[in-house]
């Protein structure tokens, strides 16, 4: 059975509204915040320090797998059906 990276590590699933508060959290504290992580747990509330940096470390390399072609393409063709 195959499994999403993010669904599978061991602090659970994030809703979409912990996703969005992530999104702009790490859109408000860069890489150069003292504290970032701290900052980041805070804003999304309910997560550790620790599960939003590997949320962080598996947004990445997702990013990176398919930045890399790693991760084929939907094949949409003219009528709408992949």
């Amino acid at each position: 059975m195959a499994s999403s990276s993010v669904s599978s590590h061991s602090s659970g699933s994030w809703t979409a509204k912990e996703n969005k508060a992530f999104e702009q959290a790490l859109a408000t504290y860069d890489q150069d915040t003292p504290n970032r992580w701290q900052n980041v747990a805070q804003v999304v509330g309910g997560k550790t320090t620790e599960e939003v940096k590997r949320h962080y470390e598996l947004l990445v390399q997702d990013i990176n797998s398919i930045e890399n072609g790693l991760v084929p393409f939907p094949n949409y063709n003219a009528n709408g059906r992949g």
